[in-house]
Formats: C-alpha cells, sequence, structure tokens
C-alpha cells in the first residue's frame, strides 16, 4: 500500500512580527499559548486580531506562533473575497506583490501594504519522509482524498521537505469542504484516480 499521511484543515489565521504583535497588542504583551499544532515548535494563541478588507470585517482571527519575520495574513479564497480582497495563491512567505489590509488589536491598529494570501495546498515532509513518498523539495504532486461522500484528487500540492517538519498535508476551508473532510482523514500520493486506495483508505 502507498505511503499515506494525515491531512489538516488550515482555518484563517495570522503570523505576525515581533513589533506588529507590540503594536496590536502593546509593549508589554507576550504570546499566549493556547493549542501546539502538529508542525513541531508551531501553535495557535489566545490572541486575536480583527481583519478589515474594502467590504467588511473578519474579526476573531487566531494569531500563530512564534514570531515570524514577515506578518502575513492566511485566508481561504472565500474568505478573500468576500472582505474585498483579491486571491492570491502563493506559498508560505511568498508575499511580494501580494494584497495588504488593516489589522486591528486591542490596542492599536496598522496597515499591512502586502502579506494576504491563500495559501497554496502543500505537504510538509522530513528527508526520510520524501524519501519513502518518492517525491522531492518543491515538487508539484496530486494527492487522493477519500471520504465516504465526497472523494476527489487534488492536484498542484507542493511538497516541502525539511527536517523540521512533521509529515502531514495543509489545505484550507475551502477545500476541505470540498472533499468532506473530517478529522483523521488521509491522503496519498497518486498519478491517477485509484480506485483499490479508495476501499483501502476509506
Amino acid at each position: 500500500m502507498a505511503k499515506d499521511f494525515i491531512v489538516e484543515t488550515s482555518a484563517r489565521h495570522i503570523h505576525l512580527t515581533e513589533a506588529d504583535f507590540k503594536t496590536l497588542f502593546g509593549d508589554d504583551a507576550t504570546l499566549t499559548i493556547k493549542k501546539m499544532l502538529s508542525q513541531p515548535g508551531q501553535y495557535a494563541c489566545a490572541e486575536r486580531v480583527t481583519v478589515v478588507g474594502p467590504k467588511k470585517e473578519l474579526a476573531g482571527v487566531s494569531i500563530l506562533g512564534p514570531f515570524r519575520k514577515a506578518s502575513q495574513v492566511e485566508l481561504s479564497a472565500t474568505d478573500a473575497r468576500s472582505i474585498g480582497l483579491p486571491i492570491v495563491v502563493r506559498e508560505s512567505g511568498d508575499l511580494k506583490g501580494t494584497p495588504g489590509c488593516k489589522l486591528v488589536g486591542p490596542k492599536g491598529e496598522l496597515e499591512l501594504t502586502e502579506g494576504v494570501i491563500v495559501a497554496k495546498r502543500h505537504i510538509h515532509a522530513t528527508v526520510n519522509d520524501a524519501r519513502e513518498l518518492g517525491v522531492s523539495d518543491k515538487e508539484i504532486v496530486k494527492v487522493q482524498i477519500n471520504t465516504p461522500e465526497r472523494s476527489l484528487i487534488f492536484g498542484d500540492v507542493v511538497v516541502r521537505v525539511s527536517d523540521s517538519y512533521a509529515l502531514a498535508m495543509h489545505i484550507d476551508t475551502d477545500e476541505a469542504n470540498a472533499a468532506g473532510m473530517e478529522p483523521g482523514v488521509m491522503g496519498v500520493i497518486v498519478k491517477k484516480w485509484n480506485k483499490k486506495l479508495l476501499k483501502e483508505l476509506i
């Protein structure tokens, strides 16, 4: 059987620089860990902000830690469209030429000139995981996801390889809803639709 991996839904969230966090929450504020995430060292924070676009705003958007070198807002295509921003699909950290937005926190607000993306669906893998999967860093693959009623194949999935990762695929809420996702769903890299895998993974 092909090596499978967990598929996780990544809801809208924000990565902040320490300076931007201080602007929004005050000079004495620190990130409060609410929940550890599947990727080593990554966590969801108790602190939340409001993302403001040309049309409307999204309140209560979660911050993920630790701090980043550049602030970044990750939305689904539906989210971006709803607040009046263009849909720009990028890998995390590839922010040049992306739209900006206003962020509002309890102690202040700021304007991001860029940094709002719809994250390109991706697989995190260690070097050993990549070897077992038969893939390499930055390779684009197809992943079959099997659910009771909405099984599908996602194309244009980028593989990101580093020994700082844990094996998992990340998709946004639009993509998860398209597949009828529930917790614990597994994915497999495929070249074409595999009926045998459909029986093995459901």
